[in-house]
């Protein structure tokens, strides 16, 4: 058989961690192709090449066209694409994801499929979030009323420290310019900040559906991942650029929180905080690095994949069957 034409898959070794990427990319009313390793970014002004590799997240906005061989290569490169709304605060779909183990991911789906063990994930939770206090024991319904309290803080002190005028959030999700201007900045600060976590996500192959603290939402986790960092990012972000009152406030609270994020800490405190929550009180690390195919098992679990199980079933003269068998399991390990 003729092989297929199309760019090589990089191996997953070869391909930047998700911790070390940039954190995410916004690009709107322009076209999106690929020269070599890099995306192009072309619009009125010229064009840009962009390592695909070192790619975290790319946020496509209102007027951009993609090219096949572009979306190939941002999809080999295992970066996430996210199609978003006007100023970046509507999401309507996302891309692949980086790893192929499903380790995570059912870690994460039995944690969150169990009363006891989703209640110790969210407090978990709110410990990376208040450090200094004792949620050990404490009910949903109070860690809810201690969240909401201290997030009000914040704003308040944000509102004295910059001088902006706080009357509490509102905001309508389909209409942008209908909030305030320190709304406006909160909206579009989120909304990167959901990008990057769902980016992250992704590629560490959980889903973000499967929230524990919010629920009934294709995002649930990513909103969940996101509020860790709002207080100390997002939040004071939003308040200072809402200070300045700039014509375009969503490009500018945008511009930002990349440039708060340029270091990649945050990329890296999510990938380690998504693994502590999920793997904390697992017997055994999941390694999400690892791609691995193996067939279930209810007896032992798993076993492996690429074998000719049966052989004891064969018949001895049917070449015929046991020369299929084989060929399956040739296919499956090519």
């Amino acid at each position: 058989m003729a092989e297929l034409p199309g760019m090589d898959k990089a191996r997953l070794q070869s391909l930047v961690t998700i911790r070390d990427r940039l954190s995410f990319l916004y690009l709107e009313r322009c076209v999106i192709n690929r020269d070599e390793g890099a995306i192009t970014v072309i619009d009125e002004r010229g064009v840009v090449h962009v390592p695909a590799s070192a790619l975290g997240v790319l946020m496509l906005g209102p007027g951009t066209r993609l090219t096949h061989r572009a979306v190939e290569l941002i999809g080999e490169s295992g970066a996430t694409i996210v199609w978003v709304g006007e100023q970046g605060v509507r999401y309507y779909a996302h891309g692949r994801t980086l790893s192929e183990s499903s380790g995570l991911l059912k870690r994460q789906a039995e944690l969150v499929s169990n009363t006891r063990s989703r209640i110790s994930v969210a407090r978990m939770m709110y410990q990376l979030r208040f450090p200094n206090e004792n949620v050990s024991q404490l009910t949903m319904q109070q860690l809810r009323g201690r969240e909401g309290a201290r997030v009000r803080g914040i704003y308040r002190r944000c509102s004295k420290e910059y001088g902006v005028r706080w009357g509490g959030r509102e905001y309508d999700p389909d209409n942008f310019d209908a909030s305030n201007v320190v709304n406006k900045a909160l909206s579009a600060a989120h909304a990167c900040l959901y990008g990057i976590a769902h980016s992250v996500i992704v590629a560490l192959g959980c889903s973000p559906g499967l929230g524990f603290i919010h629920d009934g939402h294709a995002r649930s986790f990513v909103y969940d991942i996101a509020d860790l960092y709002k207080a100390e990012l997002t939040i004071p972000i939003a308040f200072r650029i809402a200070a300045m009152e700039p014509a375009d406030i969503g490009g500018e609270t945008r511009r930002a929180v990349r440039d708060a994020l340029a270091d990649g800490h945050i990329l890296e405190r999510m990938v380690r905080d998504i693994q502590k929550l999920l793997q904390d009180d697992a017997e055994e690390t999941v390694t999400i690095e690892a791609q691995t195919l193996r067939l279930w098992d209810d007896k032992n679990g798993w076993v492996k994949n690429a074998v000719a199980y049966g052989k004891d079933m064969d018949e001895p003269d049917d070449e015929n069957e046991t020369g299929y068998g084989r060929m399956i399991a040739e296919e499956k390990l090519e």
